[in-house]
């Protein structure tokens, strides 16, 4: 199960300034139905006459936002800034176009010093916390999330956002409250279920696990990473028949994940079915030929069919990719052993002793006297 790698930005607010006149009444309306291209014109217009209008430059920063434009809408902002120094709204504005260009560092500069002038800027505390999310400051961004709900109003993603970096911090009990109230707030997202899922899976609750997974299927068919986290909580309560199916499903939904394939050779491995299981592991090789994960797998079923000297080559390629790993010397060993190749069998446990192996060092005083 892959790890999870980003949180969604937050929905940029429409218009945080009061309408001064009729024409940027007009403006704000249009950025409200998504108009975005129809506001920029009418606040440009509004600019042209009056250069200095510190509201209408951070509306039409927040048009170019929205229109992927996040060059324009930092220069946007700037001006605003250049205005009024202490604009909140426009350093919180600027900060999220720098997330959206991937400078989280420069967007938390933005996002403190809105706070600083707002002290009470609930969206400016969620969006460091998402910078700081992004830039693994786990414990930083845990802080903005639970202050953005102190300050209120409560909702869904507020919930969830503190829920992943609990899950990411190992708190995975507190994280499912969070994902319970998430979830309360909002029914509809399939999201929420599978997130909560995953925590109840790795706190052992697997039947809760199959449950949120269940309700998530139900409302997203097609998200093949679900089917893969209901697989993984199946497989280990080893009911590998139902799992092998999940894994199927994945597949069909994303055939070029060379993990899915290689998790859905276990499960066959596990239901003695070692030739669909090296057909998975070798179709993952293809895909992914940097893991000597998925050579030490295929090496396993190459030795239950009997087929040694195929085994050895796997785990050779292994070694080559990862040469530190001990279990994958001893796990050759015994191949060789079973070949009657005694004497490279016991460089293979001493290699693997040298690296830490409890087991070589006894398999050692068994068989290299």
């Amino acid at each position: 199960m892959k790890k999870i790698t980003t949180i969604i930005l937050l929905l940029i607010t429409a218009c945080l300034c009061p309408a001064q006149d009729a024409q940027l009444e007009a403006a704000k309306k249009k950025i409200e139905s998504k108009d975005f291209t129809g506001a920029k014109a009418d606040l440009t217009k509004i600019i042209t006459a009056n250069p200095r209008n510190k509201f209408a430059l951070n509306m039409r920063g927040l048009a170019q936002i929205s229109l992927n434009d996040f060059y324009g809408a930092i220069g946007d902002f700037n001006f605003a800034l250049e205005v009024d120094s202490t604009y909140s709204e426009a350093l919180n504005n600027r900060g999220e176009a720098k997330m959206a260009l991937g400078d989280d560092e420069g967007a938390i500069l933005d996002f403190d010093k809105a706070i600083k002038f707002n002290s009470k800027y609930t969206e400016a505390y969620s969006n460091r916390g998402l910078a700081r999310y992004n830039v693994e400051d786990l414990q930083g961004a845990y802080f903005d999330f639970s202050k953005a709900l102190e300050l209120g109003p409560a909702d869904a993603d507020k919930y969830f956002n503190r829920g992943v970096v609990k899950s990411e911090l190992g708190e995975f009990v507190s994280a499912i409250d969070d994902y319970t109230k998430s979830i309360e707030l909002d029914k509809t997202d399939p999201g929420l279920y599978n997130y909560r899922g995953v925590a109840h899976y790795n706190v052992g609750n697997l039947d809760l696990a199959i449950a949120d997974y269940n309700e998530a299927i139900k409302l997203d068919p097609k998200d093949a990473q679900t089917y893969e986290n209901r697989a993984i909580a199946k497989g280990a309560k080893e009911n590998f028949k139902e799992a092998l199916e999940d894994y199927s499903r994945a597949i069909e939904l994303n055939p070029e994940d060379p993990e899915t394939l290689n998790l859905r050779g276990v499960t066959k491995y596990n239901l003695d079915d070692h030739d669909g299981a090296i057909a998975d592991y070798t179709k993952a090789i293809e895909l992914d030929g940097s893991n000597p994960v998925y050579f030490d797998n295929r090496a396993l079923s190459k030795t239950e069919k009997g087929d040694n000297p195929g085994a050895i080559e796997d785990y050779s390629a292994s070694i080559e990719l990862y040469p530190s790993d001990p279990e994958t010397y001893y796990q050759r060993a015994l191949v060789k052993l079973t070949m009657n190749n005694k004497y490279d069998a016991c460089l293979d446990f001493k290699r693997a002793e040298d690296l830490g192996s409890v087991e070589a060092k006894a398999a050692i005083k068994k068989n290299c006297k």
